[in-house]
């Protein structure tokens, strides 16, 4: 109703039964009927949707706006009708056969509010087997443009448009056009939206295929109506967006998906005579916008298919549209010639002399598949072992040249270590019906952080694990970690390593999200003090009645033997250290002082490995005085009265004559 938040214009034909649930899920939004308008165009229907209509407004009579006229043939003219009477900050076209979630609108519309932004896209979910778009609602997207995200590969109306920017800009749907006007429309509000958001993670919209096939899209066959909104495309791209990265950007959806679809899915289907001319029509449409530069961007198959078109070779543009029909069916990828360093996909034509087709049209070796797998990552002292195999995809294991790479994440200084190369009998059978062998794919390694810096130990630093994989003169590289055995495990492990410049802190572990191995030497990121943590609560030691058992857990993986001990001072120079040998597997420890071998003191405590240092937390105030005789003369040890924030010991022997008169008090 009039200052509505959200118009949701609904274009209706023969939309029975579809319609009822499309209303229905409107009405039901989280948003509230309050902040809402719905109006329905009845685009002249002769099924039960005039009467269904007629149902609905009794029953949303304060929500629901029902326009009826001729039918026009089209989706256009009942969406525009729709615009024009509507009132709401921002408006949503749905179509009648499909259905919102419950909170479609209210977290689109926050999402417009809160990021200011001019068109919000919501989640799509394909029902009843209609496929729907998934590139770009991998993540909500605040704001962004349609330069860089994927926004532009879906242009179906049903968003959420700021109705400002329509009007502004005048933005009506196209009657002349069967199909393909809702992308002039929304190719246009995309390159005029001041911001675009992206709702991922909630389905706001079911995107319902008809199981009478009345979809639209399904009904409409045939080149022609499609070579008459392609270039109108064509022509909005190039009249409102500079040549550059950002025009060809948008240029890619055209010339792969629009292309292949005119091609596999129409034009394979016409008289020869129409197949000519339409190939002819679409090659001149598709001139302004591809230009050699936009090589790199497209797929192999999709330079091959575009020089076939643009050269008019329309019997080799169906044997391609039959292959790739074919690669489709299959569950085997299609093999490549490996020459001269590069990779060659054997599409039909390849180096055929009668055709002359340049190579980069079949050109892979970007696009390679690498394989890998480790099976063993584990840190042996200062030497870390690797094993597993890595393949490239489709590219058989002859003159094998895999190296281990490691390279420092911020400085980019990188090592290359040498691999031993091991079978892997079998290798490939599970993939590509068995087509493709890779036998000797393995690798074992070793990273020796003494030497692995060309004979000098490594730096600290963060350094990443690479697989450079080679075969036949093709090397591609991989990070290593993300596939890996059950046993091997991703768990930051830090050990400290003794040097001749010391102790040093080297921890193995995988990133995240990706889980991709580093070796971390330094504390970058995994500190060693942090694992070393005392219990608070000192007590006597059992069967030792003069001693005090302090426990803990160290946290490390491995550290030097004899490195790790318990240290007292008496704050005279005088220090007494006790190695901390009994430690569990689960890093669990304990270490019994014995109190009555100090000399007399007051003596602090700590923990201590090499340079990191945990201090003993205070002794408990109540802990009952250890006594015992020195030389036929009492001593005792116990807690320095009024310390609570510190280890404070102390040891003394006992004044006789103190100890009388206080027995005769």
């Amino acid at each position: 109703m009039p200052g509505a938040t959200v118009s949701v214009v609904i274009a209706a034909y023969n939309a029975m039964p579809y319609l009822t649930q499309c209303i229905t899920s409107v009405a039901e939004q989280s948003i509230g009927r309050e902040r809402l308008e719905v109006i329905v165009v009845d685009d002249g229907s002769t099924d039960g949707t005039p009467e269904e209509l007629k149902r609905l407004e009794g029953v949303y009579p304060d929500l629901l706006r029902v326009f009826r006229q001729e039918n026009s043939g089209g989706p256009s003219a009942p969406r525009n009708l729709g615009l024009d009477h509507a009132t709401g900050t921002f408006v949503f076209f749905l179509d009648a056969d499909d259905r919102l979630g419950p909170e479609a609108l209210e977290r689109m519309v926050r999402m417009a509010e809160e990021n200011g932004t001019d068109v919000v896209l919501g989640k799509m979910v394909g029902v009843g087997g209609r496929g729907a778009p998934t590139s770009m609602f991998r993540r909500n997207q605040p704001r962004t443009d349609v330069f860089s995200s994927r926004v532009y590969w879906t242009l179906n109306p049903m968003k959420l448009f700021r109705r400002e920017l329509l009007e502004r800009h005048h933005l009506r749907f196209p009657t002349d056009l069967a199909i393909g006007e809702d992308q002039l429309f929304v190719g246009a509000a995309y390159l005029h939206a001041s911001g675009i958001s992206v709702v991922a993670d909630y389905d706001c919209l079911y995107w319902v295929q008809r199981e009478d096939d009345g979809n639209i899209t399904v009904r409409l066959k045939g080149t022609q109506r499609r070579l008459q909104f392609l270039p109108r495309m064509v022509d909005l791209i190039t009249d409102l967006v500079p040549p550059g990265p950002g025009r060809d950007h948008l240029a890619h959806r055209h010339l792969t998906v629009e292309v292949q679809q005119l091609l596999a899915g129409h034009l394979v289907h016409e008289p020869r005579e129409t197949q000519l001319k339409t190939l002819d029509r679409l090659a001149e449409v598709i001139e302004p916008l591809w230009h050699e530069g936009m090589n790199d961007q497209l797929s192999a198959m999709a330079r091959l298919r575009l020089h076939l078109v643009r050269h008019r070779m329309l019997d080799e543009v169906l044997e391609l549209v039959a292959f790739e029909a074919r690669l489709a069916r299959s569950k085997a990828a299609t093999p490549v010639l490996v020459d001269n360093g590069r990779a060659l996909a054997r599409y039909p034509f390849l180096r055929d002399p009668d055709r002359a087709i340049p190579d980069l049209c079949y050109d892979v070796t970007d696009r390679l598949g690498v394989r890998h797998h480790v099976r063993r990552a584990a840190m042996d002292d200062g030497v870390l072992h690797l094993a597993g195999h890595g393949y490239l995809h489709r590219v058989e294991t002859r003159d094998v040249t895999t190296e281990l790479v490691l390279r420092e994440r911020g400085s980019g200084t990188e090592y290359r270590l040498p691999v031993t190369h091991t079978p892997t009998p079998g290798l490939g059978a599970d993939e590509d019906e068995g087509t493709y062998e890779y036998g000797l794919a393995g690798f074992e390694a070793t990273v020796d952080i003494a030497t692995a810096a060309g004979g000098e130990p490594l730096a600290d630093g963060l350094w990443d694990i690479s697989l450079a994989i080679g075969a036949q003169g093709l090397s591609k590289e991989v990070r290593i970690g993300s596939k890996r055995a059950a046993d091997v495990s991703g768990d930051a492990a830090t050990r400290v390593l003794a040097t001749g410049e010391g102790l040093r802190a080297v921890t193995l572990y995988t990133t995240k999200p990706y889980g991709n191995f580093t070796l971390e030497l330094g504390e970058l990121k995994h500190e060693v003090r942090p694992l070393i943590r005392v219990d608070e609560d000192i007590r006597r030691a059992d069967g030792h009645p003069a001693g005090l058992r302090v426990s803990g857990r160290l946290g490390l993986a491995g550290h030097p033997a004899d490195a790790f001990v318990l240290v007292l001072e008496d704050g005279t120079g005088t220090t007494v250290h006790h190695t901390v040998r009994e430690i569990a597997a689960d890093g669990s420890f304990h270490v019994t002082v014995p109190v009555d071998a100090l000399p007399a003191g007051v003596w602090t405590g700590e923990l201590r490995l090499g340079p990191w240092t945990v201090p003993l937390p205070a002794l408990p105030p109540d802990l009952a005085p250890v006594k015992w005789r020195r030389r036929a003369l009492p001593w005792y040890a116990r807690p320095l009265p009024g310390t609570t924030d510190r280890f404070a010991l102390k040891v003394a022997r006992t004044d006789l004559v103190k100890g009388l008169a206080n027995r005769l008090r």
